[in-house]
């Protein structure tokens, strides 16, 4: 699947969510903070959807995360494996992908993920928020990781915690992509 189809996939099922819920794109943006034309672009399947906004929005509407980026209800509650190579995968953009390695878990306390970032030339990081906590643990390669203010440079096997309310992004370093096990609870 391209990254268009990925993302309007994950548009048609906004759409579907907020007509199950019966609420207008004004109340949803409200409940999930940010403005109506920034929910509407979402919806439309014409703009990238951040992560950060749909785990907020799962969480607001006890909605199962899998269910928004994958279109699929965990249904497993005593435990679920995910094979090497498998699990499901959704490519934001060209430069990150991510990969849930427990989407058929229901109830899940985190949302356990294999991020992988491309390298880049682009100097400019987007940065994203969402309610809780993010663990990283870098799995490969070298991540800069911008939090507020702050750029750290972790290598393979340094890991870091910490509060996702603050503006965080992160890009490849070294002209080599990076994958990290990232955490969010």
């Amino acid at each position: 699947m391209t990254q268009i189809e990925n993302i309007e996939n994950v548009a048609r099922r906004l759409r579907g969510l907020r007509d199950a819920l019966d609420l207008s794109e004004q109340e949803i943006a409200e409940n999930c903070g940010i403005d109506t034309e920034t929910y509407r672009r979402y919806e439309s399947g014409n703009v990238d959807i951040p992560v950060s906004f749909i785990y907020t929005l799962a969480q607001r509407y006890g909605v199962e995360l899998p269910a928004i980026l994958f279109g699929e209800d965990p249904r497993i509650s005593s435990y679920f494996v995910t094979r090497s190579g498998k699990g499901y995968r959704v490519e934001r953009t060209k430069a990150y992908s991510y990969q849930s390695l427990a989407f058929g878990f229901a109830h899940k306390a985190m949302n356990p993920f294999l991020v992988t970032v491309e390298p880049d030339d682009n100097p400019n990081v987007t940065k994203n928020s969402h309610k809780g906590q993010e663990f990283n643990y870098v799995v490969e390669g070298q991540l800069e990781l911008h939090i507020g203010n702050n750029i750290l440079k972790l290598a393979e096997g340094d890991s870091i915690i910490f509060d996702s309310d603050i503006p965080h992004g992160m890009k490849a370093l070294g002209g080599k992509r990076v994958k990290f096990l990232a955490l969010i609870i």
